[in-house]
């Protein structure tokens, strides 16, 4: 524990944070049953991994690993490398045009990566946000996934949205402002819940998540 919060490093951490999360909201219970422990799902934290995520948004995940495995095959994982790539170079590695121009704007913001890790996850969110193509999912996704910061959420997931529809029951998916006032009831281990929603969500359509 910190002044910041638990932060999610080790697999027990994350079982610590189920174990919670059943007390807080019993309704994860039938989810959980289903699901088997929750994955750690940890990434560095840096230029690399925040790169990745911008290669995620509004893509199928296979179209994503696609264009993630030809960009690591360019070596494509330095700001440096993307700069000297350019636009031609990003392109060819399957970058849309929008995200070739946000993988430039990553690579010249020069972020104090180290620095992020003394922030609170609201400064944190902040400051991700004001780089061009980074936008509040891309941010959340970051401080859960790769500061492990464990009361992180990302209420505008579709993924999020349609798994809280189907475990609990709703007539239509919630809003990102509903399930953000939703996921209140699950602090300080949201980003444990998101865990337990994308797994449940995987497990309801029977195919790769996030």
């Amino acid at each position: 524990m910190t002044s910041l919060g638990r932060i999610i490093k080790f697999p027990i951490d994350v079982k610590d944070g189920a174990a919670a999360l059943v007390q807080l909201d019993p309704r994860f219970v039938p989810a959980l049953e289903r699901t088997g422990p929750l994955p750690l799902r940890m990434r560095p934290q840096g230029f690399a991994s925040l790169l990745d995520i911008i290669v995620s948004q509004q893509v199928s995940v296979a179209s994503a690993d696609a264009i993630r495995t030809r960009m690591k095959a360019a070596n494509l994982t330095r700001p440096d490398a993307v700069l000297a790539a350019g636009e031609a170079g990003l392109r060819a590695a399957g970058l849309s045009r929008p995200k070739v121009r946000y993988a430039l704007a990553l690579s010249e913001a020069d972020l104090d990566y180290a620095g992020l890790r003394q922030m609170p996850d609201a400064e944190v969110e902040q400051t991700l946000c004001a780089v061009t193509g980074i936008g509040h999912w891309s941010a959340q996704i970051y401080l859960m996934f790769c500061m492990g910061r464990a009361d992180a959420f990302a209420p505008g997931d579709l993924a999020l949205q349609e798994a809280v529809k189907v475990l609990f029951e709703l007539d239509a998916r919630p809003s990102a402002a509903a399930l953000e006032q939703m996921s209140q009831a699950w602090s300080p281990w949201r980003s444990v819940a998101a865990r337990a929603l994308f797994a449940y969500y995987r497990v309801m359509k029977n195919r790769e998540g996030l």
